[in-house]
């Protein structure tokens, strides 16, 4: 089985979840059931492109694992997707699911196709095409998508329309990210970017650092970036470097937040903002600072970059940004790794407050979202963080354990059917 999602992203939660599982003393079976997704759909999808003919895109839907409730995960445009990454990621949805206590399992779809190279109209074919391929699959008590890299809250209003109808009624719980006007919650634009601010609070305060005045470098200005920049200068931080798809800039004396947020409105490139030293997205990562951030892409901090790290500690906003190898290589200089699936489980975290609302049908105000994810992610952090202690492993390896045990002992409670 193996073979079919060979890649460097799947190798690579492959080699984590057996690290976290040497201290587990799982039963051979469970690791061997855990190890692989319980569901994979391949589709392919024609469109009718806007100059008539047609092109056929490849996409993808992966259900890891069903035990503790419907799937849920994002929904990836990029041309780099293929199932080996949308296995990984899904793999680690059903850990992050775990370790937030969510009643979810985890999942992730995407599509092989670059989106700035598609019209909006040709993102709609294609979207509820791809939709229509997956509808089998997918359904408030089955599997509930939400945004990621390259899809957004339009991109959910038209899965969520598509679905519903199909179904011949209106159907907000199929998907969340949605927008508010149509059942999204508010806050969850918001969600992940803030998580991550909550977690670098607890990080620094459990490292005997001070949150103001921390330096902080961004890899990535998108939804995760963008807002963990806004909470984090709320909070006293200074942003001195951030990046785009297209390079960074770098200014020791600190980045104006809100000009950023312009900048990036009316130009779309961060390197238009002229007052700072322009970098690449490599050179960001090896900047002088308290708090890398990398929120972009996966596996951008590698065996052959981690010793030239100069931050005294990473919190992954993005989902799998360090390679196992670099891991090994950043514990050995002493610099910390708050993991993916603890620093951004906001995203999840508020997606099952918007499930919750639209099966429901009672939504929640902004405060009230975000001081239940507040107080969710400091809970988080420290069951984490006590767990690392006790056991004495990194916060990754805590964080996986505590993840992965979750799902097993649900396994064992249900048996096997038939």
């Amino acid at each position: 089985m193996s073979g079919i999602f060979k890649s460097p992203a799947f190798e690579n939660a492959v080699v984590q979840f057996d690290r976290a599982c040497e201290s587990l003393g799982l039963e051979d079976w469970l690791k061997e059931r855990l190890r692989y997704p319980q569901r994979t759909l391949v589709v392919n999808c024609p469109v009718r492109m806007d100059n008539g003919k047609i092109k056929v895109f490849s996409g993808y839907r992966v259900q890891h694992n069903l035990t503790l409730g419907p799937c849920k995960g994002g929904i990836r445009y990029h041309p780099d997707v293929d199932m080996g990454e949308v296995a990984s990621l899904a793999m680690g949805m059903s850990w992050k699911c775990g370790l937030a206590e969510l009643p979810f399992g985890g999942a992730k779809g995407g599509v092989s196709v670059d989106p700035r190279e598609l019209s909006l109209n040709e993102l709609e074919r294609l979207t509820r095409r791809y939709t229509v391929e997956i509808l089998p699959i997918i359904g408030p008590n089955k599997d509930i998508p939400a945004p990621d890299m390259g899809t957004n809250p339009q991109t959910m209003a038209w899965m969520m329309d598509t679905y519903s109808m199909t179904e011949g009624y209106t159907t907000p719980a199929v998907v969340t990210g949605k927008p508010t006007l149509i059942g999204g919650s508010l806050g969850r634009e918001e969600a992940t970017g803030y998580g991550v601010a909550y977690t670098i609070e607890d990080a620094l305060r459990h490292f005997g650092k001070t949150l103001p005045g921390s330096k902080v470098a961004i890899q990535g200005f998108g939804n995760v970036g963008t807002h963990t920049a806004i909470k984090l200068a709320e909070m006293g931080c200074s942003i001195v470097a951030v990046s785009d798809v297209y390079g960074g800039i770098y200014n020791p004396s600190g980045l104006p937040v809100d000009k950023l947020l312009d900048i990036m409105k009316q130009k779309g490139k961060i390197q238009e903002f002229k007052n700072a030293d322009k970098i690449t997205n490599e050179e960001i990562l090896k900047t002088q600072c308290d708090i890398l951030l990398p929120a972009a892409i996966g596996r951008v901090i590698t065996k052959e970059n981690a010793s030239q790290l100069r931050c005294k500690m990473v919190v992954e906003g993005a989902n799998g940004p360090t390679t196992a190898e670099a891991d090994d290589i950043l514990e050995e200089r002493g610099i910390p790794v708050v993991p993916d699936i603890l620093a951004n489980a906001g995203g999840v975290i508020v997606s099952y407050f918007e499930w919750v609302q639209g099966l429901q049908e009672y939504y929640w105000s902004t405060d009230m979202v975000f001081a239940e994810l507040q107080k969710r992610m400091h809970g988080m952090f420290e069951k984490v963080s006590n767990y690392a202690n006790e056991k004495r492993v990194s916060l990754r390896i805590a964080a996986l354990m505590l993840g992965i045990n979750r799902v097993a002992q649900a396994k064992k409670l249900r048996g096997l059917y038939p």
